[in-house]
């Protein structure tokens, strides 16, 4: 079970697990950002997580 209490910044961590509901494989994705704000998804894939991430920081810095 992820704990994003335990995340120091710049940190991620992430966990497969398959849905109950729908019974399809995903991925739950913590990210912690350099300024301490928390980052959660969840996603089919680690690299959709990443790249939500990615637009998050982008946005989240202007760059977008």
């Amino acid at each position: 079970m992820l704990n994003p209490k335990n995340l120091a910044n710049g940190q991620e961590q992430h966990e497969s697990f398959r849905s109950s509901v729908t019974r399809k494989a995903a991925v739950q994705y913590d990210y912690r950002h350099t300024d301490g704000e928390l980052f959660s998804c969840v996603k089919p894939t680690l690299e959709a997580c990443r790249q939500a991430k990615e637009n998050w920081i982008s946005k989240k810095e202007g760059t977008k």
